[in-house]
């Protein structure tokens, strides 16, 4: 975490952050946040990340008293004051302090300046193992703050040799628990359309990639697929070359994937030139 946030109105030591006990957020687990890198100084894709960020925030029915052009520059400032080069940007709205414990009400706006890691190249190049899991997110649109299931089963991951999971459920996948989640068959990309966030990164994807067919896709169709990614924020782009103890097309990165990773860091190189 960097030195500076933004919390109570105000940019503030990250140190002095705080939040009220009894927030939905703590005793809940109910809020929103979104999170976007910096390539250099310049958030990439922004503008994207400020709609979801303020459409979760409608609806959850969580007040956000901050206009789009006070968010940009309220980034802006934490970018400056925290030299931030290549980072992170994180956005949290909690559920606020309600009445009765339950209802939404005003919640508390955060901003938090991070480093960032991105994953090894060797994952890049020989791909990442995914665990199956029965799930379905709730109101999986909006980028709740609700990762309960994922976090608890994450104590697992490490001893199994696995980068996350996929859901499915009824025979049906939709995403991983921070990606979105991607198939090649026949040369042709393929997509979930249902239970899923609708991210960033997924967007970019699509608009580069395509053709690509957006629909309902089985888990059987995944153990038979030629190649599979995750694409998120942080990871990018993600060969998946293992799902639980199965191989999935010949167990290494395929080329239409290759292809899109080249592509898309082709197109951030475009957005801050």
């Amino acid at each position: 975490m960097k030195p500076f946030c933004f919390a109570d109105g105000a940019i503030i030591p990250t140190e002095s952050a705080t939040i009220h006990p009894m927030d939905l957020g703590l005793i809940r687990g109910f809020g929103i946040f979104d999170f976007f890198r910096t390539s250099g100084s310049t958030p990439l894709f922004l503008e994207h990340y400020l709609d979801r960020f303020i459409a979760s925030a409608e609806k959850t029915h969580i007040p956000l008293p901050y206009t789009r052009e006070q968010l940009r520059q309220i980034i802006a400032e934490l970018i400056e004051k925290n030299d931030l080069h290549d980072g992170g940007l994180r956005m949290v709205l909690s559920g606020g302090i309600s009445e009765n414990h339950f209802s939404p009400a005003e919640g508390k706006l955060f901003i938090f300046a991070e480093a960032l890691t991105l994953p090894s190249e060797e994952k890049y190049t020989e791909g990442i193992k995914l665990l199956t899991l029965e799930y379905v997110r709730p109101i999986a649109d909006i980028k709740t703050t609700n990762y309960t299931l994922p976090v608890w089963h994450s104590v697992n991951w490490k001893r199994l040799g696995a980068e996350d999971v996929l859901y499915h459920w009824n025979g049906w996948v939709s995403e991983s628990s921070r990606s979105n989640f991607f198939i090649v068959k026949n040369r042709v990309l393929h997509t979930p359309d249902q239970h899923i966030l609708m991210g960033i990164t997924r967007k970019k994807i699509l608009e580069i990639a395509g053709n690509v067919v957006i629909r309902p896709i089985s888990l059987e169709e995944v153990w038979e697929a030629d190649e599979a990614f995750i694409s998120s924020t942080t990871k990018i782009l993600l060969p998946v070359t293992r799902l639980d103890d199965r191989i999935i097309g010949d167990g290494t990165p395929g080329p239409v994937t290759q292809g899109i990773l080249e592509k898309f860091r082709k197109l951030e190189m475009e957005t801050v030139a």
